[in-house]
């Protein structure tokens, strides 16, 4: 096992370093850039595509100075364009950027942002209570919740109880999640009928969160996640739900449990002593990519509907800005995250069961 881990460990660079390079290559087409977003800021235009002429005149692309390059620039002299791209980096050539990002993100210094001079851990630091109040709960509730129905519905498969359960959770899985937010918004957020849940935030104002104890701001800060968590959870009961009750009719017709029950073990022994422990083998071990997918993937809609600063939010204004360290910064993060949590997985699959060996496999 150490050599497997060991292996997996060292494909984490090579793979890092081409998601970066595939990405960092895209970004050099994508029209306009950061001294395009402050020129228009500058003219009051407010869009960051207005001055890209579409003639490789992106400033991310490395090129020299001069305003013919922006149309929004003319006007500006061209002394303060050429200290624009000097202070953005873009007075070096893209290969040259490109191994001093990387340098520097090994060293995990991932700079500055362009537009709040903050550095991007900061700013990640402060999006992350949004993110993984989100992403824990949600993907709590729905492993709660998933889970016992799974197995109640591979236990009275063919019933009625499985027919209605199903069509269920296929419809909460097809009501797209800012529409089920937006109505929970209108339900119970101050719409159109009741008020009982706040319209937005993570807490009350700061005046007020001031002069709580303890328990009553634990309780605000349960208030203000209710909405949000069922909106982000209700589509991923219908994944986990039948992936355990298949898991579990696998399990169900396989000889051991016909020797169980022939040996007189009741149900419950049956099902909790003997199938659960295999047929819960890829649902557990699934658990680290399943949260990190709603920590970091599911919740920009869900942030924007009910005014949450989350990272899914970070993640898309600094794409709208063309806040390059931003964008790079939280990607190269991310992908290392989710390479790390994918090793994890395979981890809690041999500690779950400890036949599996992936080295034998390999081999």
């Amino acid at each position: 096992m150490g050599a497997y881990i060991l292996r997996r460990l060292l494909l984490v660079i090579p793979t890092l370093i081409g998601v970066m390079i595939i990405n960092f290559t895209l970004v050099q087409f994508v029209p306009g850039g950061p001294i395009e977003q402050v020129i228009a800021n500058m003219q009051g235009q407010g869009d960051v595509t207005r001055g890209f002429t579409g003639a490789g005149d992106d400033a991310s692309r490395g090129g020299g100075g001069g305003e013919e390059r922006y149309i929004g620039a003319r006007g500006l002299p061209p002394a303060f364009i050429e200290q624009l791209e000097r202070e953005f980096g873009f007075d070096k050539p893209p290969l040259q950027r490109f191994l001093d990002m990387m340098w520097n993100y090994f060293r995990f210094d991932f700079g500055t942002s362009y537009f709040t001079s903050k550095t991007v851990i900061q700013l990640i630091i402060e999006r992350m209570p949004v993110s993984i109040s989100l992403g824990l709960w949600s993907t709590l509730i729905a492993y709660m919740v998933s889970i016992p129905l799974g197995i109640r519905k591979a236990v009275k498969d063919g019933t009625p109880f499985d027919t209605w359960t199903s069509g269920a959770i296929i419809v909460g899985y097809a009501i797209p999640g800012f529409l089920f937010a937006i109505l929970l918004l209108v339900l119970f957020a101050g719409g159109s009928y009741f008020q009982w849940f706040p319209l937005r935030g993570l807490h009350s104002e700061a005046e007020v969160v001031a002069q709580m104890s303890w328990p009553e701001y634990i309780l605000d800060y349960a208030h203000h996640m209710v909405l949000p968590t069922i909106a982000l959870t209700i589509s991923s009961f219908a994944t986990l739900t039948l992936l355990t009750k298949n898991s579990f009719l696998d399990e169900l017709r396989k000889q051991y449990v016909v020797t169980a029950r022939a040996k007189g073990l009741v149900e419950r022994k049956v099902l909790y002593g003997h199938v659960f422990r295999n047929a819960m083998l890829i649902v557990i071990a699934g658990f680290p990519a399943v949260f990190i997918g709603a920590f970091f993937g599911g919740s920009l809609i869900i942030e924007a509907v009910f005014s949450l600063d989350g990272l899914g939010k970070l993640f898309y204004e600094a794409a709208l800005a063309r806040d390059y360290p931003v964008i790079f910064g939280t990607l190269f993060i991310f992908t290392l995250l989710g390479l790390i949590v994918g090793i994890i997985s395979d981890l809690m699959y041999v500690w779950i069961d400890p036949r599996i060996d992936f080295e034998t496999r390999e081999s």
